[in-house]
């Protein structure tokens, strides 16, 4: 199967491992993914943040990793790409009233091809309401009342385990970063990726006993 096109929409201070971890594991089995973000050039940074769950009432954001974006975002044809991600973290609650966002996101839905999102990537969703319209939909429990306002079913899923993850056709979310595993699994599949397992290649072979070699009784063997 040939790798398919994943275009990811970003913004600053977006979530830095639903940015990082999930552009590598699609690039580990052969996809390609382009990080955009609103009114920026490839080359550019996009400066990202993490947020943690510390026993506070809500997370808390620390500065992430610098990320230099791949792809300039006027230069995005929609019609190229197989399907969209949307990282979640702040960056979503200001690119989602971006014009070109909204108009990038409603090619995906009308075109039926794969949507992704996570944690507050389900913002910019929202602000294309058809997306998620009658469908079940996860997302960062914070998101819920913008989610049913819109028509949305939010869906409560675990935050991390092998049901962190939420499908309803071609529309793959969850909760956050911690879930990412399953997010990833679940996008996969969606994307008609098979994993096959099989026996290690490259393996070395145990090494032969070398001349000299002490046998279990104390004495020395030979080969």
């Amino acid at each position: 199967m040939a790798g398919k096109k994943i275009l990811m929409l970003a913004g600053d201070f977006s979530e830095e491992y639903e940015i990082f971890v999930f552009e590598q594991a699609m690039m580990a089995v052969g996809h390609t993914v382009d990080v955009v973000c609103p009114d920026r050039k490839a080359g550019e940074i996009l400066k990202t943040s993490l947020h943690d769950f510390e026993g506070d009432k809500t997370y808390t954001e620390k500065p992430g990793h610098n990320y230099t974006l791949s792809k300039s975002f006027s230069a995005v044809k929609p019609d190229k790409y197989d399907a969209v991600y949307i990282a979640g973290g702040r960056g979503p609650e200001y690119i989602r009233i971006n014009k070109g966002v909204q108009k990038i996101v409603r090619h995906f839905h009308e075109a039926d091809k794969p949507i992704f999102t996570i944690c507050h990537g389900v913002q910019v969703l929202v602000a294309v309401p058809e997306t998620i319209r009658g469908k079940e939909v996860a997302g960062l429990e914070f998101c819920e009342p913008e989610v049913t306002a819109v028509g949305g079913i939010y869906i409560d899923v675990p935050p991390t385990g092998p049901k962190a993850a939420h499908v309803d056709g071609k529309l793959v979310s969850a909760k956050g970063w911690p879930g990412l595993a399953a997010f990833i699994r679940e996008c996969l599949g969606v994307l008609g990726t098979e994993i096959h397992h099989g026996k290690v290649k490259g393996a070395r072979k145990p090494a032969a006993k070398r001349n000299g070699a002490r046998a279990g009784n104390g004495a020395r063997a030979t080969a």
